[in-house]
This record gives structure tokens, sequence and C-alpha cells, in this order.
């Protein structure tokens, strides 16, 4: 018989919780490519205008976000969008979004998928 002692307990636990978070988090994902921006036909996660998305042990998520352009007429209602599609995934506590203009958004950002989307 092998003992691994505490050391593998606290290792295996750790394994469960980072799968447990990467699963949120791809969940999270999914629910973010739901929302599009109005003017582009690309989800706004394909955009590239997602910069941060991390799930604390209390299962709440910290999302920082920037928009095209500080004048953009969704300003108020994107960010929004993104924290109540979060909420509605189950297990998720509370949502933390922040609206950043550093760095500002450029179309490098974009994924190629999106810019084979809009012929870029």
């Amino acid at each position: 018989m092998c003992y691994y002692g505490m050391a593998h307990t606290s290792i295996s636990i750790r394994k469960k919780k980072f799968k447990i978070m990467s699963a949120l988090k791809e969940k999270i994902i999914t629910e973010i490519k739901k929302i599009y921006d109005p003017e582009i036909p690309v989800n706004i996660y394909e955009l590239g205008l997602i910069y941060k998305i991390e799930v604390n042990e209390q299962n709440k998520v910290i999302v920082e976000m920037t928009l095209t352009s500080p004048n953009c007429p969704v300003a108020e209602s994107l960010p929004n969008s993104v924290k109540e599609n979060i909420l509605k995934i189950e297990g998720i506590n509370d949502v933390d979004l922040k609206l950043v203009w550093d760095p500002p958004w450029t179309k490098d950002k974009m994924s190629e998928a999106a810019k084979l989307e809009l012929n870029l």
C-alpha cells in the first residue's frame, strides 16, 4: 500500500477545483459569444473586446472588457448584456465587470475567425 500523504490530497483537490473553474470559464465564453456588436456581424468575444475572464473560489466572475470606441452607441447596454448573460449560468454567484480603455481596442485583437468573417 502506498501512502501519499496530505500533499497528494491537496494536489487532487486543486486539480478538481481547476477543472471546475475551467468548465465554468468555458460556459462563460459560450454565453459571451452569444452577444454581438450591433454594428459588426461578429460576436464580441471573437472581436477581442473581452480582455480578461477570471473565476474565483466563491464563483465570482471578474471580467475586463472594452468597446471598439469610447463613443460606442451601446457603451451602456453591451456591458450590461455581458453581465446578465454570465449571471444566467448555474453556479455563478456574482459578476464584477470592468470597462477598460487601456489598451485601446484595435483590429489586431480580433480572432482569425472574425477577420475572415469581415474579409480583413
